[in-house]
């Protein structure tokens, strides 16, 4: 009987705690929104000619700013002037490093620029035999990699769970990192999740991906028709 009860008591935390989760965050969403708001001054906030307050405002001005900054920067007159407001903030000791380390970190978060995401890569960290994730950032051979000593190396950004814009940076040996069919946004999702969202693939007996054990499969019948029909 106790189990019986037990087995319904989770199936019904399963059906209402991820809709709580999700309802509590929404509100958390509208809150810190609709505060945006009280930057802006009195006699222009809605509450002011409307007499009453709307709940996720905030979110509708936020948004419509954040699309109106996109269109302006996405001519040449609106990139110029960003580039003049970057060269600014630049001439800022303290504002510079901010900046310039939030901004790349952003692109490649978010895939845009050359400092995006490229590939992911199965890591050997903290020990031996246990993997985590790395995203690569580039193969660009500098000081520091140069002086590794090593052929090929990769440079690798490490997020943090369940936070993906902390992290940490190595520069790792190509030979012992192992890359990933899986993409950047189903990575990142793995990561945010802490592991509870996985992307579903098979493998075949070697580990490989089922889809690309196929590919390679029909790469080689391609390859002995044509050496047969020359």
């Amino acid at each position: 009987m106790l189990s019986v009860l037990k087995r319904y008591l989770i199936a019904g935390l399963l059906v209402w705690l991820p809709l709580g989760v999700t309802i509590a965050a929404l509100i958390f969403l509208v809150n810190l929104f609709d505060k945006s708001l009280l930057l802006l001054p009195q006699h222009w906030r809605p509450e002011y000619w409307l007499g009453f307050k709307i709940p996720g405002f905030g979110i509708i001005v936020s948004l419509t700013l954040i699309l109106v900054t996109g269109m302006l920067v996405a001519n040449f007159l609106g990139n110029r002037l960003m580039r003049l407001w970057e060269t600014f903030l630049e001439r800022i000791p303290l504002v510079r490093g901010i900046y310039s380390a939030v901004k790349q970190l952003t692109e490649a978060v978010l895939g845009t620029g050359d400092q995006s995401f490229q590939k992911v890569f199965l890591v050997e960290y903290p020990r031996r035999g246990l993997w985590t994730l790395g995203f690569q950032t580039s193969t660009t051979r500098g000081e520091a990699q140069c002086k590794t000593g090593v052929d090929e190396v990769v440079n690798l950004f490490v997020p943090t769970t369940p936070n993906p814009t902390s992290g940490f940076f190595i520069i790792a040996d190509r030979s012992d990192i192992i890359e990933l069919e899986m993409g950047v946004d189903e990575a990142l999702k793995m990561v945010i999740s802490g592991g509870v969202v996985v992307p579903p693939v098979e493998c075949d007996a070697q580990g490989r991906p089922a889809e690309a054990h196929q590919n390679d499969s029909h790469d080689v019948d391609t390859e002995h028709k044509k050496s047969e029909n020359p």
